[in-house]
């Protein structure tokens, strides 16, 4: 018996890299997948889901494909339907489906900044909001969100990425308060792996093509238990979390918090402000790095 062993889990985004890795691995630890994407061979103009489907069956396991866009309401709530179709319910929702449109904000694009928010932050809510009524008419279920360092930490030339992949974060932490009371929990990942989405990333300078060449030790693969466990009900007391994986490492990240405080009983003015509080916590600011600043070690 696998950990999520007769559960149907719709990972979108999995036609290939982390998203194919994620559908695989459920599959082997029987589960039902939908294997969500959109993208298509080059070469055979064959649909990429239906390859990992494919794959997939071939292995032993059960799997169909949804062919369809996570950036539109009807099209995913088309995809919950195909898991409602094909295997009569709906345990988990990974929203792993993402683009990039890499470009320095001075520069970007309208349409790059929709392209992203709508793919990533926009897809996430849809997917959630189709399988909404169905995890909490069972009184269970479990949504798994990718998020990046990007959001988290920071990094050049990605601010739509950055700035959706914290909305998820948002997002994720909303879901856990609203959903507490059905048994539903909503955990966010953050993923180190070279894939082809990460391949379009700046690398001009040297500290960023060491950050890529670090990047390509990193398989997609390694992120892929951490997936599995938190679709199971051994993680039934986890929701809320963000957590990391790069290689053969696992990382939990902090939140949010009030880390200093200081009140004045006459009420703060510009000047005090300026003269009193912002020295106080100036000791407590946090440097504006990009997020391979806080890895510089090589992946394990």
């Amino acid at each position: 018996m696998g950990m999520v062993q007769d559960k149907v889990v719709v990972v979108t985004g999995a036609g290939a890299g982390i998203g194919r890795d994620f559908a695989k691995a459920y599959a082997a630890a029987g589960a039902k997948v939908v294997v969500n994407d959109l993208a298509k061979d080059k070469e055979t103009g064959q649909a990429l889901a239906e390859s990992v489907v494919q794959e997939i069956r071939a292995a032993g396991g059960q799997a169909v494909a949804a062919v369809e866009s996570v950036a539109e309401w009807d099209s995913a709530h088309r995809i919950i339907q195909a898991a409602l179709d094909n295997f009569g319910r709906i345990d988990c929702v990974v929203n792993n489906a993402g683009i990039v449109r890499d470009r320095f904000l001075f520069n970007m694009s309208k349409e790059e900044w929709q392209a992203v928010v709508d793919v990533h932050l926009n897809g996430s809510f849809y997917m959630t909001r189709a399988a909404a009524p169905h995890f909490k008419g069972q009184e269970s279920g479990s949504y798994i969100h990718m998020t990046s360092t990007s959001g988290l930490i920071g990094n050049l030339g990605q601010g739509n990425y950055a700035a959706a992949k914290m909305g998820i974060v948002g997002l994720s932490k909303s879901i856990a308060l609203d959903m507490a009371k059905f048994n539903v929990r909503s955990n966010c990942i953050a993923p180190w792996a070279w894939t082809a989405m990460t391949a379009g990333i700046p690398a001009e300078t040297p500290e960023q093509k060491a950050r890529v060449e670090k990047l390509k030790k990193m398989e997609s693969a390694k992120i892929a238990p951490l997936a599995v466990y938190l679709a199971s009900d051994r993680a039934a007391k986890v929701s809320g979390q963000i957590f990391g994986v790069r290689a053969n490492e696992i990382y939990f990240f902090n939140q949010i918090r009030m880390i200093r405080s200081m009140h004045r009983g006459d009420g703060w003015t510009p000047e005090s402000i300026a003269d009193e509080a912002m020295p106080a916590f100036e000791a407590s600011f946090f440097e504006n790095v990009p997020s391979m600043k806080l890895t510089p070690w090589d992946p394990v």
